[in-house]
């Protein structure tokens, strides 16, 4: 279980290919000084498990069901991801309940600077309405967010970045302020980014 507050930015290093997917060594010396053999981090919000690791990087695996439902699948030498370890049950729950399973990708599909803000615009497929709610909380790449608003628009997104079989019609949005901006990789998003989505784990069963 995660908060969705990101700890630090790391930096893949290597991807491998292998039979079961793909295998992702991450440098971020800063989260390791602790860290242990079989441990859950969260890699731009999909909860992977640390198969390695040394002072500076750690290698985890994504199978091929990971690879198919995140970005990870498109992850290259030199991208950087936001990490966060899961939490203690005695730490601060400083952002809301993240579970690590991706859910669903959307695209970023419009950016408008407010003030000392930008508010970010993502559009996704429609089957994910119901777990949206004006203020309520999202998880994009790993980051915990409070939606602005949400509703159905015209068909918004790539026809490639929907799953088979999905209406793009729905959107919402988020603000993100400066801080945010800085300590995640959310300031570097621009319009046709694609991003992980965590839908809130209580919409999820109340809806259900």
């Amino acid at each position: 279980m995660f908060s969705g507050i990101v700890e630090a930015v790391g930096s893949v290093v290597d991807v491998e290919e292998t039979d079961d997917g793909k295998r992702l060594v991450i440098e971020a010396p800063q989260i390791l000084k602790d860290a242990e053999m079989g441990e859950s981090i969260s890699v731009c919000g999909t909860c992977l498990t640390v198969v390695a690791f040394d002072q500076r990087t750690f290698s985890a695996e994504a199978v091929h069901e990971t690879l198919r439902c995140t970005t990870l699948g498109a992850l290259k030498k030199g991208d950087r991801v936001n990490l966060e370890k899961a939490m203690k049950l005695d730490d601060r729950l400083g952002g809301h309940m993240v579970t690590g399973h991706v859910d669903t990708v959307a695209e970023v599909v419009e950016i408008t600077e407010e003030g000392f803000s930008k508010v970010i615009k993502f559009a996704l497929g429609n089957r994910w309405a119901p777990f949206f709610e004006d203020k309520g909380s999202v998880t994009v790449h790993g980051v915990s967010l409070t939606v602005v608003e949400c509703g159905p628009v015209q068909k918004l997104m790539k026809e490639d970045s929907c799953k088979e079989g999905e209406e793009s019609n729905f959107w919402f949005t988020v603000a993100l302020i400066p801080h945010t901006m800085e300590v995640t990789t959310l300031g570097s998003l621009a319009p046709g980014s694609l991003v992980n989505i965590e839908t809130d784990v209580i919409a999820r069963y109340v809806v259900r």
